[in-house]
């Protein structure tokens, strides 16, 4: 009952309801972005949703344009405090998670949920989470979920998808209402958000 007709929902009414503050942030910061560097204000990357549907996720830009794309040694994005392709407004974005915001967007169409796996990117190795990805594309990706809640960057990626495997197999609201919970201590206290 919660999964299938509550956390939709939710979902939608709040998403619906942070609309506001979405679209206030949209304003305030697009144009620092665009004037930092001429470029665009959205970073718009293809995602893999519920059953492996592949839509784009909406993030305000962080990085100077034509960034290259740096990776972990286990394939996971690179995260790190002093990251030179990071632009000076992005990196208080990303402090602050407020380059997340237009993913409520994305709630709001139906791409996403407020809480879920984070999404994947498409065309990735998945083979060394090939068991934990059926469960994985079983619920909607989340702007957060279990494991942005507790770990975020701090563990590797195959553990990132056993957390989220777990999230899936056991969705209650007792648990959503703890990942928001920690979620927001995570943010304020500004936990786990680089690698190194």
């Amino acid at each position: 009952m919660y999964k299938t007709i509550f956390k939709p929902f939710v979902d939608f009414l709040g998403a619906l309801f942070l609309l506001p503050f979405v679209l206030l942030v949209i304003a305030i910061f697009g144009p620092i972005i665009y004037f930092t560097d001429r470029g665009p204000i959205f970073y718009n990357g293809e995602r893999v949703g519920k059953n492996f549907r592949i839509f784009r996720m909406f993030k305000l830009r962080s990085m100077y344009v034509n960034a290259p794309d740096l990776r972990n040694a286990d394939g996971s994005t690179f995260n790190s405090a002093n990251d030179p392709r990071v632009t000076p407004i992005g990196r208080f974005l990303r402090k602050t998670s407020l380059d997340e915001f237009p993913q409520f967007l994305n709630v709001l169409i139906g791409d996403m949920s407020l809480i879920g796996p984070r999404p994947i990117l498409p065309k990735n190795d998945y083979s060394e989470m090939e068991e934990y990805l059926k469960d994985m594309m079983k619920v909607k990706p989340g702007i957060t979920g279990y494991n942005q809640a507790y770990f975020r960057n701090s563990v590797d990626r195959l553990q990132k998808y056993k957390n989220d495997a777990f999230y899936a197999r056991n969705i209650s609201f007792k648990m959503d209402v703890k990942i928001v919970i920690q979620t927001i201590f995570s943010v304020i206290g500004r936990k786990n958000i680089n690698t190194n």
